[in-house]
């Protein structure tokens, strides 16, 4: 960086600087004075002018050139979202009137020219001018708009990946970081109203055989089938999730073991009826899947509740498969 003499060149003028715009022709002038003794920085692009996490007591004009917040939380993310500071704008001024260390880093993306306003003097034009004072509030009523809006923008975006991040790729139903996720928490909520919570644990028969007989595509296409079917057969309340390969699991809010058990025998039914393709001159062209049952318990942990949903699953292949068992 290097420290020019006055800010006296003629192609400045405070007017166009936007902490010293629509002022009174008496506060330029005493604006001007006190502005006069300020340096003038030059600053080549990619460095820093502001360090993260230091205190800079000085406010930073940009005369030409444009400055940008690298926020160090999002490092791999795309330069052109984030804040920038462009000719007549300035930066720095909360650090200046807080004193707090500045939160990110602000770099210079082109060289710079930038006006070096140190504390004491910034304290000088707001107490010497109405129009200053009014024009830094009005640039702190923009800095905090334009932060909220950055916030809630991150919160949906984080939202939508964190959603995104609960949803299996393959089905379009939930995956095992939702079932970790809320699985606990409709348990404990069973738990503190005594509703009861049944689950339905599926898994299609055979279809290690079906995927050598017909390829992983297909194999594939049977797992979404039987997404498809749980998805247009479950009520809005329930949840179906991929536990696992071809495991699926579904959840049962407010439902206790018989009508869970209705609810899965009708799924057997529906699945059974189900062509993965129309080719019928090839071996296995439907797909069934065996169930498991089970209801919650008085303190059943999620652990033992899938526990016992499993045990009925294995109950039902071994009593011959495409059948669903307590």
């Amino acid at each position: 960086m290097e420290l020019l003499s006055l800010f006296s060149r003629s192609e400045y003028q405070a007017r166009h600087l936007q902490l010293f715009s629509d002022i009174s022709e008496s506060d330029l002038s005493a604006v001007t004075k006190i502005i006069a003794p300020c340096s003038v920085m030059l600053v080549k692009a990619g460095q820093a002018v502001i360090a993260a996490h230091t205190t800079d007591n000085r406010l930073y004009v940009v005369l030409n050139g444009t400055l940008e917040v690298q926020s160090h939380e999002n490092n791999g993310g795309s330069a052109g979202n984030n804040l920038q500071f462009l000719p007549g704008e300035c930066v720095g001024e909360l650090s200046v009137l807080d004193e707090e260390d500045q939160p990110n880093s602000i770099i210079a993306t082109q060289n710079s020219e930038l006006l070096v306003i140190e504390a004491e003097t910034l304290w000088q034009l707001i107490d010497g001018s109405n129009g200053v004072a009014r024009n830094l509030l009005r640039l702190l009523s923009f800095r905090i708009r334009t932060t909220n809006a950055l916030l809630r923008r991150r919160h949906k975006v984080g939202e939508f990946y964190r959603q995104l991040s609960m949803i299996d790729g393959l089905t379009g139903i939930h995956n095992r970081a939702w079932l970790n996720s809320q699985f606990p928490q409709l348990i404990e909520h069973a738990h503190s109203t005594g509703s009861p919570l049944s689950i339905i644990m599926a898994d299609l028969d055979h279809f290690k055989q079906f995927n050598d007989t017909h390829g992983h595509i297909i194999g594939d296409d049977a797992i979404q089938s039987t997404a498809k079917i749980m998805n247009s057969t479950l009520r809005p309340s329930d949840f179906a999730v991929r536990f696992g390969g071809e495991e699926l699991l579904v959840i049962l809010p407010d439902t206790h073991n018989e009508a869970c058990y209705t609810v899965a025998e009708r799924l057997c039914k529906k699945l059974e009826q189900t062509s993965v393709f129309t080719d019928e001159r090839l071996p296995l062209p439907h797909i069934t899947a065996s169930f498991g049952v089970a209801t919650l318990t008085a303190g059943q942990d999620i652990f033992s509740f899938i526990a016992s949903a499993d045990a009925a699953l294995y109950r039902a292949k071994n009593e011959g498969r495409n059948r669903v068992s307590y």
